[in-house]
């Protein structure tokens, strides 16, 4: 097993320096974690976390211990070297109330607290303070123990206080989320368990528990070879080309380590991290990454003569189906640099020419060393060109076709086009059932809202071939109505709708073809996903007629049922239960489902790549005793819960 050995650094009061105040982040705490939804609330726990990891990766703490606790609340112990506790020069103040009560506080401005971290700007704990209605510290560090407290918002409660002796180090962080700024602050287990795994298999050796004290789930992660196992997590049942091949190297002072793995499937998965934080949009050090390998395969294949001089070079795209890679570079303080505020993308020059001359030189030697695992490499990214021209082709027909307004009825379905040439204002509602698409059809405002009705289930995406996939004639009216191609050939801008819109019954069959239409897009047309152009359309369940009266209004849930009933003990009313869409009349369905200024809708995004990847593979795979374990922890198909790992909620609809 792999140690973490604690090291010997001068880390003290002098290593904390401040540079502005923290009151702007109950204004707008959006621009610091952003958003105020599930995913802001989760981003809290994500904070706490790195600052341990970056204690982790600073040599000085090989054990992390997180816990839900009964209230809620969420508690992050470390064993490193426990937060400095002596007096701040610069300020007067303790300095734990100086580094979790002024923003941009911190040991990573300056001094030689860390040489590379992983916190927001080094702004984090100050952060989760500020949103929090209850912060308490208990710090571990020369023999004592020291507590400090803040309460709404950040105020300081108790000053430092020593409380005893010790001979163990470490910093131990509760904190209860603010109800004022968050609108749910229920913590998901299954999410805050997906991203320490993923902390766990970046960080080898590095143990890492997770307690929840409301149901008493368990678990620990601590792997040997991390990104080894990290891959393996993403191949899931795919069948290998090749082996994890491992790639590292330092440069400048960033260190860069590369596992990346082919197999046979279709999709390319690549996930970049910076100093453990992910770079969920790339940036340089993924950008070089890419250019190094398909130099390195150019140049494999031209020695073996594989590519003659009438042969193209192999691109990115050709090599990218069936690729599974991970990109971690730790780049010093003094270096790393972001494109914007929540570190989404790297923006470090460096990180892109250190890449690609590692990725090219130790690939290079790879390759020839595993020349049959190579040679496997190249046929599947030639077949992938094949195909990639054969998809060209094809779609190049389906556009002539158009132009000649001959466009083949078979292929579109039963498409009733939208009027409106504006493609960005345009939706397509892919609706569940002749019957609701009938009235959809007639509810619909035809200037920008088209109807594809579908019939029964959906093929599953996740099993199916694309050969396959491709003879399936719902599929085949889907990707030609929206008309932006297929795997590598999907062009967004080509796109012929800014929202496609899942239309279901609120059951547990339209759950479940909303699930196989997201596999559908998340595999072949993820760019959608991504650029936030899928939707799911929300039905009310409930029509409510008060006794008496000729007005009547809408229900969405049985909870909002609920409330309605024990506000109003007395009143009489008629409810009736929509079954199912086609219950609904065209006026019906327009005015709770459809009309943009009524609608609620669920905007469909990829939080988590790797939460992402293990919830399809599970929810559409063959176990189906882990796919009920997961839909019962993660899925209630009501406004109030949506599926936890790609919704974004909206109420009302969100335009742009």
């Amino acid at each position: 097993m792999a140690e973490i050995k604690k090291k010997k650094s001068s880390y003290s009061e002098d290593s904390i320096q401040v540079l502005e105040g923290l009151e702007a982040v109950r204004k707008r705490p959006g621009m610091y974690i952003g958003s105020t939804d599930v995913r802001g609330l989760h981003h809290l726990v994500w904070e706490i976390v790195d600052n341990s990891i970056d204690e982790s990766l600073a040599g000085f703490c090989d054990e992390i211990k997180v816990t839900i606790e009964k209230n809620n609340s969420i508690t992050v112990e470390d064993n490193g070297r426990g937060v400095p506790t002596g007096l701040h020069k610069e300020t007067g103040k303790s300095t734990p109330e100086v580094i979790f009560s002024i923003l941009h506080a911190g040991g990573k401005f300056g001094g030689d607290g860390y040489k590379t971290s992983g916190g927001l700007h080094g702004v984090g704990s100050s952060v989760v303070n500020a949103l929090s209605s209850q912060f308490d510290v208990k710090i571990y560090r020369d023999g004592a123990i020291h507590t400090i407290k803040f309460g709404n918002g950040g105020k300081l409660i108790q000053n430092l206080k020593k409380e005893g002796t010790t001979s163990k180090t470490g910093t131990v962080v509760n904190f209860v989320p603010d109800k004022k700024i968050f609108s749910d602050t229920k913590f998901s287990f299954s999410t805050i368990s997906e991203r320490l795994k993923e902390s766990a298999l970046l960080n080898s050796g590095l143990k890492i528990s997770l307690t929840d004290k409301r149901t008493n789930k368990q678990v620990d992660y601590q792997f040997e070879n991390g990104l080894i196992e990290f891959i393996k997590e993403l191949k899931g049942d795919d069948k290998e080309v090749t082996a994890p091949i491992v790639i590292k190297g330092t440069e400048q002072e960033i260190d860069v380590e590369i596992v990346l793995a082919y197999t046979e499937g279709y999709s390319e998965n690549i996930l970049g991290f910076a100093n453990n934080v992910k770079t969920s949009d790339g940036g340089t050090h993924i950008t070089g990454f890419k250019t190094g390998l398909v130099k390195s395969m150019n140049d494999f294949a031209k020695k073996e003569g594989i590519l003659k001089e009438k042969d193209k070079r192999l691109d990115s795209s050709d090599l990218k189906e069936g690729l599974i890679a991970i990109i971690t570079v730790k780049i010093p303080e003094k270096l790393i640099q972001y494109e914007g505020q929540t570190k989404g993308k790297l923006g470090t020059s460096e990180a892109r020419y250190i890449c690609e001359k590692i990725t090219s030189e130790k690939l290079d030697f790879w390759l020839q060393e595993n020349r049959p695992s190579a040679l496997k490499i190249v046929d599947k990214a030639l077949l992938a060109r094949r195909a990639k021209e054969e998809a060209r082709k094809a779609r190049q027909a389906i556009r002539d076709q158009k132009n000649k307004g001959k466009t083949n009825s078979r292929m579109l379905g039963k498409l009733t086009p939208a009027q409106g040439k504006d493609k960005l204002k345009n939706e397509l509602f892919l609706v569940e059932g002749d019957s609701a698409g009938g009235s959809a059809k007639s509810g619909r405002d035809r200037r920008f809202q088209a109807i594809l009705p579908l019939r029964g289930k959906v093929i599953n995406a996740e099993k199916t071939k694309i050969q396959d996939l491709l003879k399936n004639e719902e599929i085949n009216a889907i990707i030609n109505s929206i008309g932006a191609g297929l795997g590598l050939e999907f062009e967004l801008e080509d796109s012929n709708y800014g929202k496609i819109i899942l239309m279901t019954d609120a059951d547990t069959d339209g759950a479940h073809i909303q699930t196989l239409l997201l596999t559908f897009f998340y595999r072949y047309m993820k760019d959608l996903i991504i650029n936030k152009r899928i939707y799911i359309a929300l039905p009310p369940l409930f029509k409510i007629t008060p006794q008496g009266s000729k007005e009547f209004f809408y229900l969405w849930t049985e909870q909002e049922l609920s409330d309605y009933v024990r506000a109003n003990p007395n009143k009489k009313i008629e409810i009736q239960r929509y079954k199912g869409l086609g219950e609904m009349n065209a006026n019906q369905l327009w005015e709770t489902t459809m009309d943009p200024a009524t609608r609620k809708l669920i905007q469909v995004s990829i939080n988590d790549a790797l939460l992402s990847e293990n919830a399809f593979r599970t929810l559409m795979g063959d176990k189906a005793e882990k796919r009920k374990e997961w839909i019962e922890e993660n899925v209630k198909f009501t406004l109030e819960d949506s599926i936890d790992f790609v919704n974004e909620k909206s109420s009302g609809d969100q335009n742009g």
